[in-house]
């Protein structure tokens, strides 16, 4: 890090980060570790919206490649390893099974694409794509008769939600302060900095920033126009985002091995039909221009009719809109590149910085894979307008409960370090569940330590199955947990695993011992 003068005293901050979706949180991590003083605030919950909504995936887009999207494609195969490796508790690799359509693509066409995937970028975890026979193949066996001949290709998953929460937590560790459930109102910019308005239920609060960085996803350009006020003869608004709605539908399983499907649709589109929470199956995802305001997104029933029937165009059980046990739906922010087609709007994203006056820096689209590269880029930029060069630091970092080498010895796979992890945990806590240790691990990595430090006898009352006081408080401690949604639906998936009533009572027993959040 570059020696720098010590930042002036007149401000509370020397970052003020607005939106906690992935962008928002890795932007905030990033500086923090550099050194910055951060302000990350966001109107919901952490990953609230789009952050949690996405199809899960850590990806290059081997659609992309069909739009010469080649540039993208590459960053984001370069980013999956990274991550992979950042994360192996919440991120692991996937084996993908395209089924051979000859009146989608032609076969040449696919093996270039899976060529140019391979080697785009360097691969150390992730195998290479092969061929497969699916009429003599267990991968076949969900599939209606017809599909003879498939591909096999490697990508990652990641649960989104917690993705979000570990760079928060990071970014928190790391000397930031994160305020959920607080809104921006105003942000008033002169030359010398930012005058920022924020709001939660516990008041109000005035806060000076050097700079600020808008990372309001779907809100970005409202943002602009709305709350952020320019300076004298300036306009802060220059880019269009196009609002793109993808839903999801999850259906009890579909197949019982461990791969995942992406199936060709007449309409040059894909979905994926992807193992999901142990018992269901994902399917998603549509592509639909936004009507109404984001936060109102929701599935459609020609929405759940379209998936149900693209999916049963390929397996042998069909999958009908009576199935679907769960749905969401989010909001991409992307860049408006006057595409007719929404499949076809890119995916990359662009930082725009301003330095009319105080330095603001908008970020204009992205997606998920590339979160970490894009806060790079964006840590460099605030610094380049902050005149404080300070170097990158998270490419090879951990996330919160990622660097398992105090507990287990490194095989240099990280599927297989997880593996190795959840037998530590076992052995350590011999008094959890099988169950109970798996998931634990999977949900905090290391981290499950610090909730853990309480016997069996003090875990407290099992107030859902498998889901104890202990865990409950642990998040509302440690992971700005507030009500039931963010506990089922975010910091873990146990709302699909559970009935009307066993989520009542996890909501009532947040009601009961609430948990204080935004003070500020």
């Amino acid at each position: 890090m570059d020696t720098v003068a010590p930042p002036s005293s007149d401000f509370d901050c020397d970052v003020l980060v607005v939106g906690g979706g992935i962008n928002g949180a890795g932007i905030a991590r990033d500086l923090a570790g550099r050194g910055w003083r951060v302000l990350l605030c966001e109107q919901d919950d952490l990953a609230a919206h789009t952050s949690s909504s996405s199809t899960k995936l850590i990806h290059g887009g081997l659609r992309y490649l069909e739009y010469y999207e080649f540039g993208l494609v590459r960053k984001a195969l370069q980013e999956r390893e990274v991550l992979l490796k950042s994360a192996p508790h919440i991120m692991w690799p996937l084996r993908f099974v395209m089924p051979h359509d000859p009146s989608m693509r032609p076969a040449w066409m696919i093996r270039m694409g899976l060529f140019l995937y391979d080697h785009l970028a360097r691969r150390e975890v992730l195998p290479g794509s092969t061929s497969v026979r699916l009429d003599q193949h267990a991968l076949g066996a969900p599939l209606k008769p017809g599909y003879h001949r498939g591909f096999v290709y490697s990508d990652g998953w990641v649960d989104d939600a917690r993705l979000v929460l570990l760079c928060a937590l990071d970014a928190q560790q790391r000397g930031a302060e994160i305020l959920t459930r607080t809104r921006c109102v105003s942000a008033q910019r002169n030359a010398k900095g930012w005058q920022v308005g924020l709001q939660s239920a516990q008041g109000a609060r005035q806060v000076r920033a050097r700079a600020l960085v808008n990372a309001a996803g779907p809100w970005a350009e409202s943002f602009l126009r709305g709350q952020a006020k320019p300076a004298k003869g300036e306009a802060l608004a220059s880019r269009s985002l196009r609002l793109i709605k993808g839903s999801h539908i999850v259906v009890p399983r579909c197949f019982d091995h461990d791969h995942a499907y992406i199936f060709q649709n007449p309409d040059k589109r894909i979905i994926f039909a992807i193992p999901y929470e142990t018992d269901f199956t994902l399917i998603g995802t549509t592509d639909i221009e936004l009507q109404g305001q984001p936060e109102a997104a929701h599935i459609e029933p020609q929405e759940v009719a379209y998936l149900c029937e693209q999916a049963s165009r390929y397996l042998r059980k069909a999958v009908l809109p009576s199935d679907v046990v769960w749905s969401y739906s989010g909001v991409r922010p992307l860049l408006d590149d006057a595409s007719g087609d929404p499949s076809a709007v890119t995916r990359d994203y662009q930082l725009e910085a301003n330095t009319m006056a105080a330095p603001l820096l908008s970020i204009w689209g992205g997606k998920i894979t590339t979160f970490r590269k894009l806060a790079e880029e964006a840590a460099d930029a605030v610094g380049q307008m902050l005149g404080q060069k300070r170097m990158a630091w998270t490419q090879g970092a951990f996330l919160p409960g990622g660097d398992f080498s105090a507990w287990v010895p490194s095989t240099g796979q990280p599927a297989d370090d997880f593996a190795l992890l959840v037998a530590s945990v076992e052995r350590r806590y011999p008094w959890l569940s099988q169950a109970l240790a798996h998931r634990l691990s999977r949900a905090y990595g290391t981290r499950v330590e610090a909730l853990l430090q309480v016997s069996a006898e003090r875990m407290g009352a099992e107030v859902a199955p498998g889901l104890y006081e202990a865990e409950l408080k642990y998040l509302q401690r440690e992971e700005w947990a507030c009500n039931a949604d963010d506990v089922l639906w975010r910091r873990s998936k146990l709302g699909l695993h559970y009935n009307a009533q066993q989520r009542q009572q996890v909501a009532d027993w947040m009601l009961r011992n609430p948990a204080v959040q935004g003070v500020i």
